[in-house]
């Protein structure tokens, strides 16, 4: 059972898995340490993303401390990965002895952790509650719609994310909305974004952009689009289209780059109008980003970013549990169709892409609000506010 009361010190512990989650967690755990009283912060890695070289770059570059425990799970399908993260979380939570579990987004360390600190009556919050594709068909999905069932703080980015929990029974005085961590991040390190000039020049590539064309970003990396032969081929196929005419950068995901290689797809990208990159860091993204004139991405994140920075994006889903960067950004929905792509490309081309506006709460605070807001709770015993 959750406590009625609670005393000083509090403690929280925080869980991150996936890269995506590093982004949210910077703010929130900067922002948590400087409250007074203070809420002791702890810091849990699963491994999910287990590319270690990456996983420190994402830590130095946004001034995250090194976890305090880390599950060291690694990759595996996603009943053995949710399995192991729940199997090694349990120790570090009878370690600890926190106040409360904080998780953020849709990854699978996020349900895994949440369903263990619940069996062990220890309340979970949740960053970035109420987003929904209502495509069931997506992992991510699933895990959205469960660990928000399950939390007892839930924290949304845009304000369909209330309507979206309501809908499903959660009790309004669980839900806040208090905007998008992600852009408290994305404010706060855009001075620092690695200029496009650098990467280019570290790619021995300087006379990538000497047209003066601009360029143009493509990320692939969602099942739907890359275990799929075909899909992958005509997405690849229109991106080679593109290029023809605006400079194409495609940082490529280890998961991408392994299914190109096994269909035999890596002669449509063989030309000197793409520029094959390796993963990225957070500030080489940002200043890759920052200066596009069009972003093509499967990825919610970018979505989001983009809108932020006001820069044309064209989502290839056929969904997006990201509905404000569309209703107020500069987000379109392509699918997988080329001639759309292709369509909407122009349109941005031409001059015609959504302008978009910045939403509601994206001001670079909402981790302040997350933080105050779950002092509040902890001093009235983690019971509704």
């Amino acid at each position: 059972m959750i406590q009625s009361s609670l005393t000083e010190p509090y403690r929280i512990l925080c869980v991150v898995g996936a890269r995506p989650n590093f982004m949210k967690m910077a703010p929130i755990m900067a922002a948590m340490s400087a409250l007074e009283p203070k809420i002791e912060v702890k810091l849990v890695h699963t491994g999910q993303h287990y590319d270690v070289a990456m996983n420190h770059q994402y830590f130095e570059a946004l001034g995250i401390p090194s976890p305090d425990i880390n599950l060291e799970v690694g990759s595996s399908s996603h009943a053995v990965q949710t399995a192991d993260v729940m199997r090694r979380f349990e120790p570090a939570l009878d370690e600890v002895k926190p106040t409360a579990v904080l998780v953020v987004g849709d990854v699978n360390s996020t349900i895994a952790c949440a369903l263990v600190a619940t069996k062990k009556g220890i309340p979970v919050i949740h960053v970035e509650a109420g987003l929904r594709s209502f495509d069931r068909a997506m992992p991510e999905e699933i895990n959205r719609v469960l660990t928000d069932q399950i939390s007892n703080l839930l924290f949304t980015t845009e304000e369909s994310g209330r309507d979206n929990l309501l809908r499903e029974g959660i009790a309004d005085h669980r839900i806040h909305f208090v905007g998008n961590v992600m852009i408290d991040t994305l404010r706060h390190n855009l001075a620092r974004a690695v200029p496009i000039s650098t990467i280019v020049a570290d790619a021995g590539r300087q006379d990538f952009l000497a047209l003066d064309k601009g360029y143009a970003i493509l990320t692939l990396h969602r099942p739907s689009n890359v275990d799929d032969p075909k899909i992958l081929r005509s997405l690849l196929e229109t991106a080679a289209t593109i290029s023809k005419r605006t400079p194409l950068i495609f940082p490529l995901h280890p998961r991408t780059r392994a299914t190109i290689e096994r269909f035999g797809l890596a002669h449509l990208l063989a030309t000197d109008q793409i520029l094959l990159l390796p993963p990225m860091g957070y500030l080489e993204m940002l200043g890759l980003m920052k200066d596009a004139r069009v972003v093509l991405t499967d990825s919610g994140g970018i979505q989001e970013e983009t809108t932020a920075l006001g820069v044309p994006c064209i989502t290839l889903r056929n969904n997006t549990e990201r509905p404000i960067t569309v209703d107020e950004g500069t987000n379109t929905v392509a699918g997988q169709d080329p001639a759309r792509i292709l369509a909407i490309y122009d349109e941005v081309m031409q001059g015609h892409g959504k302008a978009g506006r910045i939403p509601r709460f994206w001001d670079g605070k909402a981790a302040e609000r997350i933080a105050a807001s779950v002092l509040t709770w902890f001093k009235k015993g983690c019971q509704s506010q």
